[in-house]
């Protein structure tokens, strides 16, 4: 028997519950998938609350890895047997095993281990586009990027690196702090206690960062604005403390001609080609070494319910995974 975590209305962690599932046969361009790791991201969370809408009854989870089961009519990229991995639509990768479309599949490499897919597929191609497609970063730069210590966080610290790529890191506790240096951040901020803005202008000496990489949304959008070099950019891609306040247009001027952009992560994967490219670039650090996952909470699917009360009490550092 297959298991899922559904749920039938929107509100906090307590409205999902684990379910006996009955799992079909694969249809035209659809496979049937047998998990054995499924990823853990805040923007689950989104979907859960309503702050991303779902048809109700809903699955939940965007990302897995595991072994297909079994393909439908149509499917030439992936076969039965093949370690996958996958990131995307629809909802429904918080369960045991389920049919789903076969086109978001990613190959995985035998050096790359399940759990650690799981852990890296949205969060390590959320780090390769936001550094290799959304701004042209050169060596040398220094950027601000929020939420230093979390999954992104410190996949993104160590990409950047590998780029000569400066990074100022902000964290929310000391231990958040340890973290993020270990990971090779070269400046740490605890926001909790510094202003974020003044410190950015004192290790750059008064310029600002040419760009800022913010998931964290309301609650540092107008710190991130402060942040940026005249003629800058502000990547939203995240709301962890909400959507960000309505943009006056004016306010980018006076702040130096600024840009903002809300990027997807589904817009730079939509192309199998590009997929690819980025996922091969990511696996191949991950494989040899040079970018290393660190899954430092894991849970049974079972325990949805605490895995999301600890996601949102800010509880988690690094990556988690729901081990089946």
């Amino acid at each position: 028997m297959a298991y899922a975590i559904r749920f039938q209305e929107t509100g906090g962690p307590e409205v999902m519950r684990c379910e006996a599932v009955a799992v079909g046969d694969p249809g035209p361009g659809e496979v049937r998938i047998r998990h054995e790791a499924v990823g853990l991201n805040f923007a689950d969370t989104y979907f859960r609350t309503g702050l991303y809408p779902a048809d109700l009854p809903a699955g939940l989870g965007v990302e897995a890895a595991g072994v297909v089961q079994a393909v439908g009519p149509g499917v030439q990229h992936v076969r039965a047997g093949d370690r996958v991995t996958y990131t995307g639509s629809p909802l429904g990768a918080y369960s045991t095993e389920r049919v789903m479309p076969a086109a978001p599949l990613i190959a995985l490499p035998d050096a790359i281990d399940f759990d650690t897919a799981a852990a890296m597929t949205m969060r390590g191609l959320t780090t390769a586009y936001l550094l290799r497609r959304i701004h042209p970063l050169e060596p040398g730069d220094t950027v601000l990027l929020h939420a230093a210590a979390g999954g992104v966080g410190l996949i993104f610290l160590q990409w950047a690196k590998l780029l000569g790529i400066t990074v100022i890191g902000t964290v929310s506790t000391e231990e958040k702090a340890e973290v993020a240096r270990a990971f090779g951040c070269d400046h740490v901020v605890l926001h909790t206690r510094e202003d974020v803005a003044e410190r950015v202008r004192e290790i750059t000496g008064g310029a600002g960062v040419p760009v800022v990489f913010d998931s964290i949304g309301r609650s540092t959008f107008q710190s991130s604005l402060d942040s940026l070099a005249r003629r800058g950019l502000l990547v939203c891609f995240g709301t962890a403390s909400g959507p960000v306040p309505p943009i006056d247009a004016m306010q980018l001027a006076v702040k130096g001609s600024v840009f903002v952009t809300r990027p997807a992560l589904a817009d730079y994967i939509a192309d199998p080609a590009e997929r690819e490219q980025l996922a091969g670039e990511l696996f191949g650090h991950v494989a040899e070494g040079r970018i290393r996952i660190d899954i430092n909470q894991r849970y049974a699917l079972q325990d949805a319910v605490q895995a999301h009360r600890d996601l949102e009490a800010g509880r988690s550092i690094g990556s988690s995974v729901f081990c089946l």
